[in-house]
């Protein structure tokens, strides 16, 4: 891809001015960022799935290589010690020239105790970031994920680079190829299961390439926020279908959410109103405003849509105020996105770190940050009907103003939550996931 090739020098140029930055600050002479490896199955000789360190493949697109280093210092070309063993049951992973390449000294390694003799013998003011601390005890760290560069670094990774959105936009576009087949999918009556697999065909990932396990929900299996379980039997009926699956493009995630109803009932006018209400909301993602803010104003505009279906008996001020809304939507309206699906840095004031609390009554938050242009933030209002919190309602002085008949011919339907990815630029936003035709 000619953009990735045309961006990354500017992106390695900026995370050279970060390093440099943050080692002079804290008077440090280099990094060594440990991609890390493979945990082992207790008892057992298989292997976890492996996940790459996010510092290690914010510099470049190596994402499935175990026992890989990078030791940089924000000046000199960066080392890259490259894991590539003799090994005749497992397929190695050969690297080649690309368009990164020539930017990095290139050591090979055979044997991950080969990196001893790439690191600095002096280790004093080379601190280690990774996650195995037992390994940076080993080769003898004695500066492990310093708290004050984590932060610095966390902190700024929320200004994404030209060529992170480059990756960003390519892993929407294949997020919405398989959530295209998942619909698809669904109206063809397949089970969860057969939907999950419509949908890593699609989008050529296999289960572990994709950023996070997807959520296939029939029915009422909408209503369990973090469903994974892909039940293989299909249902007697089918009623609704809840998505929430992503893609990975080199390292970066997207992570797209839609609700479909079956048929053309009160439930589907239901979707279409929420997808409105969200449209709305991602509008209100405009540099020099509150993301606190905005997900408050979620809260009323649920308000208005549970009274206009003659769910809650009660004007939007009042039921926002007595806390019913949360008993309908128990999340935060969304998060920042890149390298990590709920990226770093969301209740940062500075890069020093300067923590800020989400407000008391909405501790479900993952971002208590100002919204600033390059910023990349998720959208995603929800509306579900789960036992748990209704449960709790109806043993609350707010029961009288539920129509609980309307609300118990909506549970066999789970809920609702739609959800884009949006980059914030000064002048405009670009919805990524609706760029790619995803109605």
């Amino acid at each position: 891809m000619k953009e990735l090739a045309n961006h990354y020098p500017a992106h390695l140029s900026e995370l050279q001015q970060r390093t440099a930055t943050i080692l002079e600050r804290e008077n440090l002479s280099a990094l060594a960022i440990h991609a890390g490896h493979a945990g082992r199955i207790f008892l057992d000789d298989m292997y976890y799935p492996f996940k790459t360190n996010p510092h290690f493949k914010a510099w470049l697109p190596i994402v499935d290589t175990p026992n890989c280093w990078l030791i940089v210092n924000g000046q000199d070309k960066p080392i890259l010690a490259y894991y590539q063993p003799l090994d005749f049951w497992h397929k190695v992973s050969k690297l080649s020239d690309d368009y990164w390449t020539r930017f990095f000294d290139i050591k090979l390694i055979a044997d991950a105790d080969e990196i001893a003799a790439i690191l600095p013998g002096n280790k004093q003011g080379v601190a280690y970031i990774g996650a195995h601390q037992d390994v940076a005890n080993d080769l003898g760290f004695t500066d492990i994920n310093p708290e004050s560069v984590l932060n610095y670094f966390h902190y700024h990774r929320a200004y994404k680079t030209d060529y992170e959105f480059v990756c960003m936009r390519e892993a929407n576009r294949l997020a919405v190829l398989g959530h295209e087949a998942a619909k698809t999918a669904f109206y063809n009556q397949g089970s969860e299961f057969d939907i999950q697999l419509a949908y890593l065909q699609a989008t050529g990932h296999s289960e572990n390439e994709v950023p996070y396990g997807n959520i296939i929900a029939l029915n009422e299996n909408a209503a369990i926020l973090h469903y994974t379980a892909l039940e293989q039997s299909k249902p007697s009926k089918y009623l609704s279908f809840l998505i929430d699956a992503g893609a990975s493009f080199h390292g970066y995630a997207a992570d797209i959410t839609r609700t479909y109803s079956f048929n053309q009932d009160e439930f589907a006018d239901l979707i279409i109103a929420m997808n409105e209400m969200q449209l709305e909301l991602v509008q209100g993602l405009k540099p020099g405003t509150s993301y606190v803010d905005l997900h408050i104003q979620n809260h009323y505009l649920l308000a208005a849509l549970l009274q206009r279906f003659d769910l809650v008996n009660l004007d939007a001020q009042a039921m926002v105020s007595k806390g019913i809304t949360g008993h309908f939507f128990p999340h935060g309206l969304g998060h920042h996105l890149g390298l990590q699906v709920h990226d770093m840095g969301g209740f940062m004031a500075d890069d020093k770190g300067t923590h800020v609390n989400p407000p008391s009554d909405h501790s479900f938050l993952r971002t208590s940050r100002g919204i600033e242009s390059k910023q990349v933030f998720t959208i995603e209002p929800g509306l579900y009907f789960i036992e748990y919190f209704l449960s709790a309602l109806a043993k609350s002085d707010n029961a009288k103003y539920i129509n609980w008949d309307k609300v118990d011919r909506f549970r066999k339907y789970g809920g609702i939550r739609i959800e884009d990815n949006v980059i914030v630029h000064q002048e405009r936003l670009e919805n990524m996931t609706r760029n790619f035709n995803l109605a």
